[in-house]
């Protein structure tokens, strides 16, 4: 008898330990920390392999050089929560701070002639942003557009009107006040940095805390019962094109400021990186799952990565051929992450 009533209360435990690691893990995944055991391997064997990666200034620099993309990836993220994609954000990354850029230099330099302040160039910028990302969400919602062809094409538009509006050439030094944002440093830190890390934070708790978060993922996971719980759809998924749109706007402004010039070939390749980095960070691209902090570690990963190839003098070319492989490894690791929190949940 006391035998069979050790075995159950073994038992018991052993279930009880099994639905807490089941429950530990699928929280793990589920709040995007999948990659970050991934990356923090990486930092160390950076470190060991390559002395200067591991330095102050080297890990600002990353930071600096993925909040162009985090703040893309971002805006990306609104759009695939919902379900739908938006190519067109690479061709605002450009032509948003373009327009910007040519409004506010002189005929002389390559401008309309306008010659703005610098600080309204952040408005015209953001504005012009703003205004593609309405048009996508009108072209969606109201024409009934695939967006993968109408962002596609707006995309291509975008590129052209680049190379109309300054005659095929880069417009430099637009204006520090146009350029603080990507130039500038608060604390020795750059500016571009801040303001990706306020955007992450701010986007994170509307994302988990608001009811328009709630409202994207409640679109993204099921359409129907979303219309069916009350929630305007329509107005969703406008809004999410109209924020991705302001955020790759921005990102853009930031691009422009690290440069101090608006360069005809600017965000090319963009949207490719970040969609790698939001697949890597665990962001379902048939929308309703993701989170900030996934996508933190996706664009982090990327930015590792690329800093690592480049110390280490590999080809350009090899750094851009990883960006594919990471997407692959990626996958299969989170992928594999989720089906085992599952399985383990499922068998207690």
């Amino acid at each position: 008898m006391t035998v069979k009533t050790t075995g159950n209360i073994a038992l018991a435990k052993s279930g009880s330990d099994q639905s807490k690691l089941g429950a530990l893990g699928s929280t793990f995944v589920a709040q995007g920390f999948t990659m970050y055991p991934v990356l923090l391997i990486l930092v160390i064997v950076g470190a060991i392999v390559a002395p200067a990666f591991a330095t102050t200034v080297n890990l600002i620099n990353i930071l600096e050089q993925v909040s162009v993309l985090g703040l893309t990836t971002i805006g990306l993220t609104f759009v695939v929560l919902i379900g739908r994609l938006d190519l067109s954000l690479e061709g605002i990354v450009g032509f948003a701070p373009m327009l910007a850029a040519v409004m506010l230099v002189p005929a002389t330099a390559g401008g309309l002639g306008i010659e703005l302040p610098g600080w309204a160039g952040i408005i015209v910028a953001l504005a012009t942003a703003g205004l593609i990302g309405w048009f996508n969400g009108f072209m969606v919602v109201r024409v009934g557009l695939n967006p993968f062809i109408s962002t596609l094409g707006l995309l291509v538009l975008l590129r052209g009107g680049v190379l109309i509006i300054s005659n095929g050439r880069s417009i430099y030094s637009p204006g520090k006040a146009f350029t603080y944002l990507g130039s500038g440093k608060l604390l020795g830190i750059p500016l571009s940095v801040v303001v990706f890390l306020i955007v992450a934070i701010a986007v994170g708790l509307v994302f988990q805390y608001h009811r328009y978060g709630r409202a994207l993922y409640a679109v993204g996971g099921n359409e129907e019962a979303a219309r069916a719980a009350g929630i305007n759809v329509d107005r969703v998924i406008w809004s999410a094109f109209v924020f991705a749109a302001l955020l790759a706007g921005l990102a853009g402004i930031l691009m422009t400021g690290r440069l101090d010039s608006a360069v005809t070939t600017q965000g090319q390749g963009i949207i490719f990186s970040a969609f790698a980095a939001a697949v890597i960070g665990g962001v379902s691209l048939g929308g309703g799952r993701g989170t900030i902090i996934g996508v933190i570690s996706g664009v982090l990963l990327i930015g590792v990565i690329n800093n690592l190839l480049t110390l280490a003098q590999v080809p350009s070319f090899y750094v851009q051929a990883s960006t594919g492989a990471v997407i692959v490894v990626a996958a299969i690791l989170t992928t594999v992450a989720s089906r085992r929190s599952s399985s383990v949940r499922t068998r207690t």
